[in-house]
């Protein structure tokens, strides 16, 4: 069973108490994000964002709070309806910048005084800002910034000029000229040779100057503790469209060249990202894939080097978990990070020197972001399978304590089922974790439809965290299992490199003997089994239905199905290169591990989703999949969303997929008549919204 900290499981008891009621689908609307807690340098306040989802507007939005890190009442810090993000203290904790888009324009960095009043101004570039940090001594902010389009410059010049930005504006936009080997993204589309580079913004007189350049992306700037450096992430490679070779550099902060004087710091022929200074500025942390052959299921190792370069000294090699977003102390002793481990993220630490590692939560957390006073405490964001994110403060000589409420009000009217996390062996003897759902109104000795779910990556997993799709099924009467099916982190590198170049082989397997074993268990009707995944998940629910004939219904959403009408058409053509290889070179091995050459072996009903502009994982592979099932004469039905990209946005967008997911499940799993969604479409052609 899953352990939660006493004082949630407390707030859970009276919730239970009170007035439960059961998971709806608008209940995912009524929670609330939090994310990015920044506590201020003195340790004694606590900034973080919220974000709302609004079903009336269609629209999300988000909003900047902040809290006395010793708890007591929230204040909004930013205005309601005006999106606002990436909370920033100055070193002196008087000031909060920010990121905000006013009156149409582009997005850029606000100064707010703490003790209230009119936020002001601080950049104003013709692009959004896309980051930000204060340098050591608040009197200049570095800006990352990507190159501006002509349609930006366009915009700019025509408010300079007061004139309407939509005034002569063409009838048929530009075509794309493309010569780039990566040359499409998600949420993007066709992309250009404009590159993302490094300004540095005079707090003072707000002149801002360019310190790098060139025909390369460059992210995550550092300051150095005098202020006269920047560190940074860039692939310099000569063509780096075909590598992942990216390395920690360096550059002078007053640089007036644009970067052409450059220092290479790590020269590892893996990826090196996320520099961080130690406080003597001797040293720079930074996380490091030592072995570029195992692509994207290599580990994550935590790394020290000096700055001004030399040996990598890798402390996390015998750890073999992923480390994400390291930091040194305040004392420079040691080095924080979030450690990912069976199924969890915790704060972690150790010792400059290396040695044992330090978890900071002693119950099984997610943690997504946190940020450290200079005394050392922390303010993280927390959720549990029962709560969804808050923000807590860790101190090193006291237990984690919770500090906002933000979604108290809604969880003290909802009765949740208990998560489980199980473990059983697959065929061949591998040990697999997963979370277990059981439903709501569980009786012992009864067997249940039950609902498989793989989930996206392939290199993931399901998280000790709170998750709205599971808990919504189990409270509408099914088991659901979440595996960590060989591929996920937070096993070691070998686990998650079983599936290199071998999708749909062990990881079914594992996924399979999951369902075995809630069948064992007495939870599950082995008549009545469905699978329900996204993009990796869709992929794997690909499999399952054309590797067996188990499932009665499915839900496939955004995956993929025959892989080579993907090259070239997605955003992978590195990734697909570096493990399966050129296709006209090996072909054998694509059409292999493709499902959709097993289509015919499929006889569930399978409802297949999508976003027209997903570019991740285009829906062209959902529409082969729809039409072949279509002509086989099995019972299918195909959602594509307008102006979704792979990660859906638009609320109702989300609200209708959870109510056909009901509707369908309903309906082929159970053998009753949906009801969930009255206006959902189907083969009338009906749109979805």
């Amino acid at each position: 069973m899953i352990l939660i900290s006493p004082a949630v499981g407390r707030a859970q008891s009276a919730a239970t108490a009170t007035a439960p009621r059961k998971l709806e689908v608008d209940d995912y609307f009524r929670i609330r994000d939090v994310d990015d807690p920044q506590i201020s340098p003195e340790g004694k306040w606590v900034a973080y964002t919220v974000t709302t989802k609004d079903l009336k507007d269609d629209e999300n939005h988000d909003r900047i709070w902040m809290m006395p890190a010793a708890g007591g009442t929230a204040i909004p810090l930013s205005a309601d309806g005006v999106d606002s993000t990436s909370p920033r203290w100055s070193p002196d904790g008087k000031y909060l910048a920010f990121i905000s888009g006013r009156h149409d324009k582009p997005e850029q960095v606000w100064l707010l005084n703490r003790d209230g009043g009119e936020a002001q101004q601080l950049s104003s570039t013709q692009q959004n800002v896309k980051h930000f940090a204060w340098s050591p001594s608040g009197d200049r902010i570095v800006l990352v910034l990507q190159d501006p389009t002509p349609e930006e410059l366009e915009a700019a010049k025509d408010r300079e000029e007061g004139k309407d930005a939509n005034e002569d504006k063409p009838k048929h936009a530009k075509p794309w000229v493309i010569d780039r080997l990566y040359f499409k993204d998600d949420e993007v589309g066709y992309l250009d040779r404009r590159r993302t580079h490094l300004y540095v913004l005079d707090v003072a007189t707000k002149k801002t100057t360019q310190v790098t350049s060139g025909d390369y992306d460059d992210s995550q700037p550092a300051w150095s503790p005098d202020g006269k450096h920047l560190a940074f992430t860039s692939n310099r490679t000569a063509e780096p469209d075909r590598n992942y070779n990216s390395d920690i550099w360096t550059v002078n902060a007053g640089n007036t060249d644009q970067g052409k004087t450059l220092h290479q710091v790590t020269t590892n022929p893996g990826e090196d990202n996320s520099p961080a200074w130690s406080p003597d500025g001797k040293w720079i942390a930074f996380v490091s894939r030592i072995e570029p052959k195992a692509l994207d299921y290599e580990t994550r190792h935590l790394a020290i080097i000096p700055a001004t370069g030399g040996e990598e000294k890798v402390l996390t090699l015998a750890l073999d978990r992923w480390v994400i977003d390291p930091r040194f102390s305040p004392d420079g002793k040691s080095i924080l990070f979030i450690l990912e481990d069976d199924a969890t993220q915790n704060v972690a630490s150790i010792a400059v020197e290396g040695g044992p590692v330090k978890r900071w939560i002693p119950f099984r957390p997610m943690v997504t972001a946190y940020s450290i006073s200079k005394q050392g405490t922390i303010a993280a964001v927390v959720s549990d399978p029962q709560r969804p994110p808050e923000v807590y403060v860790l101190d090193a000589s006291a237990a984690p304590r919770r500090l906002t409420t933000v979604n108290d009000a809604l969880m003290a009217q909802l009765q949740l089922v208990n998560v489980e996390y199980v473990h059983y062996k697959s065929k061949d003897g591998t040990p697999v974790s997963a979370f277990l759902y059981k439903p709501l109104d569980y009786v012992p000795g009864k067997r249940y439809p039950t609902i498989l779910m793989p989930h996206g990556g392939p290199v993931w997993a399901f998280y000790s965290e709170f998750y709205f799709e599971p808990q919504l099924f189990a409270e509408n009467g099914y088991v659901v299992i979440t595996p960590n099916a060989r591929g996920s982190t937070g096993y070691g590198q070998k686990f998650s490199q079983a599936i290199l170049a071998d999708w749909g082989d062990k990881d079914f397997e594992d996924y399979m003997a999951g369902l075995d074993y809630t069948i064992a268990q007495g939870l599950s009707d082995p008549d009545h089994l469905g699978v329900n995944g996204w993009s990796y998940g869709g992929i794997m629910t690909n499999y399952c239905i054309t590797k067996s004939k188990r499932f009665k219904a499915a839900i496939t959403g955004a995956g993929e199905s025959l892989y080579i009408t993907d090259y070239g058409h997605d955003i992978y053509e590195k990734d697909w290169e570096m493990e399966l290889g050129k296709p006209w070179e090996n072909r054998a091995l694509w059409e292999k591990l493709s499902p959709f050459n097993s289509v015919q072996n499929v006889n569930a009903a399978v409802l297949i989703m999508g976003g027209d502009v997903d570019w991740n994982v285009p829906i062209i592979n959902s529409e082969q999949l729809y039409l072949a099932l279509k002509s086989l004469g099995r019972t299918t039905e195909l959602v594509v969303y307008p102006g979704e990209y792979h990660e859906f946005k638009a609320p109702s967008h989300i609200k209708d997929r959870f109510e056909r997911y009901l509707d369908w499940y309903s309906k082929y799993l159970k053998g009753t008549s949906g009801t969930a969604n009255a206006s959902a479409g189907g083969a009338s052609g009906v749109p979805a919204n």
